[in-house]
């Protein structure tokens, strides 16, 4: 199992920006998928990003051109730059982890004014 650990979350604007983190507990060198999630209130949680160990990347379309994921396997550490963002985004974000389980971790809110 690895622990995962978000930060970065926060109360922005529109059209600002926001980096999150996950931190993860062990090394992510060979864990399959990283990803971000989100859940806003009153809906179902819905994939945002997600980032193979190869390096490849998926996007949820209401996310592509604004948010980059990217992973730090040195570091441990997979992240989400959120650029331009809208009330749309406002949720909490999950980081997940899927290799021969999946583990999740505990969320940051996100919050975006109008």
């Amino acid at each position: 199992q690895v622990q995962l650990v978000e930060s970065g979350g926060g109360l922005v604007q529109t059209g600002g920006s926001l980096r999150l983190s996950c931190a993860a507990s062990r090394s992510i060198f060979s864990i399959n998928v990283m990803g971000w999630y989100r859940q806003a209130p009153g809906k179902q949680r819905e994939l945002v990003a997600t980032v193979t160990s190869g390096g490849s990347t998926n996007y949820a379309d209401s996310v592509k051109g604004r948010f980059t994921i990217s992973r730090d396997n040195a570091k441990n550490t997979v992240y989400l730059q959120m650029n331009s963002l809208k009330p749309d985004d406002t949720a909490v974000y999950y980081c997940n982890a899927a290799y021969w389980r999946t583990d999740w971790g505990q969320g940051t809110q996100v919050t975006v004014s109008s």
